[in-house]
């Protein structure tokens, strides 16, 4: 028997370890483990615990067509994977395990020990690359090294793309007769864990509406991506990153959809298509970076000395920007759009993430934490990038002197106020005048229904600056 762990790889095209488990003879199991207590531990968001496990239902249906049955169990941490694991293929008569590859730190010791323990009843384990076009350890420098900046990287991933090429596996056909499915819903053990197993209807689970948005930004958005994909109220990206963040599409999947597109790959921004390119090869510049630098995983900056800065850990200052009461009309919508929808706009998480680490001077591992505790699409590579991009800690040139100005960004990227007034409903009825500057109307008309700028943001961006040049001192 040979048996596929499903982790965040949850789909079956583009699918390396079953893609490898089917291509022989003998029959063929799944596995999905479910781990409430881990993934609290890990600040994962509920609704992409709900989203996860949706696509988890739609998963074991669709293996049960082709006669292939999806095991499911509930191990509550990691560290008792191993044994439990090691039941089940005694169970169950295994005798190998194919998974896709993980590159966080817990995941990979998690991996290491299942291992371990399988090798002991002569299971053999097969791992494969299943979260990154190239896979960690495939691009590097002229001296052998991993990249540890982007722009040489991606001209390296882009070459090494040219040169190795990759390939995108077919989904398994049958290999039996179609099994029963039982729907997770219907399992008590899963409803006492995880609570109601609501799908959020803005985020359809499965396959099939991962390349339906593929596809219908490949169509309709991809060549002015570049022009509109800063603007929050413009349907200009593509909102696959949950479904990257699952593993319902591959990233091999994307680039060779865009790739039949437009009928060639990108090369430069002078050509249609690269934009949205680079923001794939970022995803994949985080999560090499993860491989190489694991204290990434344990809270560490990718800068060591920036460990020193004397960062704040207010916790009502922090409570303000997690409401969305700064005062700044901006912050405040991504953040009430994050607390009710469960995404936000690229753009506006670099504006949140500046606001609070250069603004409020608050430790960005705050932000971070809050983000994967909310967000459906959280994956740790490419938050942790992302917010330590912001705070001037992480893989950048000169980062401190990158303080972005609330009021300019909201009013570059959401002229009209079309974003603002949707979620601050206190400034729905204001002028696109003063939609970014509201307070002086407000006072005007008598109200006080929305807060204060809670700082000075000239006199914080000079704070902030100051943090970092005494490092240098």
């Amino acid at each position: 028997m040979k048996l596929v762990w499903f982790r965040n790889d949850l789909r079956l095209a583009d699918n390396p370890a079953l893609r490898h488990a089917c291509a022989g003879d003998g029959p063929v199991a799944a596995l999905f483990i479910i781990s409430p207590t881990q993934w609290r531990q890990h600040k994962m968001a509920p609704i992409r615990q709900r989203f996860m496990l949706a696509q988890v239902d739609e998963l074991g249906r669709e293996l049960a067509a082709l006669g292939i049955p999806l095991h499911l169990l509930r191990v509550e941490t990691f560290a008792e994977v191993p044994a439990a694991l090691a039941n089940l293929c005694r169970e169950q008569g295994v005798t190998q395990l194919y998974a896709n590859q993980a590159i966080e730190i817990d995941e990979q010791r998690r991996d290491h020990a299942v291992s371990a323990a399988l090798a002991e009843q002569a299971v053999s384990c097969h791992w494969f690359n299943g979260c990154c076009v190239l896979p960690p350890g495939r691009v590097l420098t002229g001296s052998g090294e991993m990249f540890k900046v982007f722009t040489p990287f991606s001209r390296a991933w882009l070459k090494a793309l040219d040169e190795e090429g990759f390939v995108i596996h077919r989904a398994p056909t049958p290999r039996g007769e179609s099994l029963p499915w039982q729907p997770l819903a219907e399992r008590e053990w899963v409803d006492a864990a995880l609570g109601e197993l609501t799908v959020d209807p803005r985020w359809p689970v499965g396959e099939a509406e991962a390349l339906r948005r593929l596809n219908i930004f490949l169509e309709q958005a991809v060549l002015d991506y570049g022009e509109t994909r800063d603007f929050p109220a413009i349907a200009g990206t593509s909102v696959l990153s949950p479904y990257l963040a699952a593993g319902i599409i591959s990233p091999r999947q994307c680039v060779a959809a865009l790739q039949q597109r437009l009928g060639y790959r990108p090369q430069s921004k002078a050509q249609p298509g690269f934009v949205w390119l680079n923001e794939l090869v970022w995803r994949e510049f985080y999560r090499h970076l993860l491989v190489l630098i694991p204290t990434l995983s344990m809270n560490r900056p990718f800068k060591a000395e920036t460990a020193a800065l004397p960062w704040s850990w207010d916790p009502d200052a922090f409570a303000t920007w997690c409401e969305g009461r700064t005062g700044y009309p901006i912050v405040d919508a991504a953040m009430r759009c994050l607390n009710t929808t469960g995404w936000m706009h690229n753009r506006l998480r670099m504006i949140v993430a500046s606001f609070l680490t250069k603004d409020l001077h608050i430790h960005w591992r705050l932000g971070e934490d809050y983000f994967m505790s909310r967000l459906i699409d959280g994956d740790l590579a490419a938050n942790n990038g992302g917010w330590q991009w912001a705070a001037g800690t992480g893989a950048d040139a000169a980062p401190y002197f990158r303080v972005f100005n609330p009021t300019t960004q909201g009013q570059r990227f959401d002229p009209q106020g079309e974003f603002i007034r949707t979620w601050v409903t206190e400034l729905a009825d204001i002028p696109a005048a003063y939609v970014h500057q509201p307070h002086d109307w407000l006072r005007l008309k008598g109200r006080q229904d929305y807060p204060a700028p809670m700082v000075d943001h000239a006199v914080a961006r000079v704070r902030a600056i100051e943090m970092f040049r005494s490092l240098e001192k």
